[in-house]
């Protein structure tokens, strides 16, 4: 894994010294680790069963909590973040880090939100059990819902 010339450094026998058979040998200034680092892949398999259950855990967890929120859809008609942002100091959200969970999020709505810091807006469909965890409080628009009953009922 070390670039340099594969050449043997002198014959073999007839010289006095030692034998040397690369440049590349540790034993040489610029040469090779001995033991060098490799590469290795610390990802594992979960059960899609398991990975359902932690998903619908941590659901659980943020309702007995007090932390998941549900709201009617809304949209806006322009992308102005201030909209945004009026919305979630409406229910007191502002410094939280705060999830929200649509069914298919448009537009005007990814551009309000997009520069407010702490808040993430994620598909029902991409919910995931990290993101659920990450946020402080999850809201969810009523149009989420069934997509994720639909999800656990599979």
């Amino acid at each position: 894994m070390i670039s340099g010339s594969t050449r043997k450094l002198h014959r073999q026998k007839g010289t006095g010294g030692s034998r040397k058979g690369s440049i590349k040998s540790p034993l040489f200034r610029g040469g090779a680790r001995v033991f060098g680092p490799q590469p290795r892949d610390y990802n594992f398999k979960l059960n899609k069963k398991l990975k359902k259950l932690a998903r619908l855990s941590a659901l659980s967890y943020k309702l007995k909590d007090n932390n998941l929120l549900v709201l009617e859809d809304f949209t806006f008609e322009s992308t102005k973040t201030k909209n945004f942002s009026e919305l979630l100091k409406s229910f007191q959200l502002t410094g939280k880090k705060t999830l929200v969970v649509v069914n298919q999020p448009d537009d005007n709505i990814l551009l309000a939100a997009r520069n407010l810091k702490r808040l993430k807006i994620i598909r029902a469909a991409d919910l995931n059990t990290y993101e659920i965890l990450d946020a402080k409080l999850v809201l969810m628009t009523e149009g989420s819902i069934p997509e994720i009953v639909k999800i656990y009922q599979n």
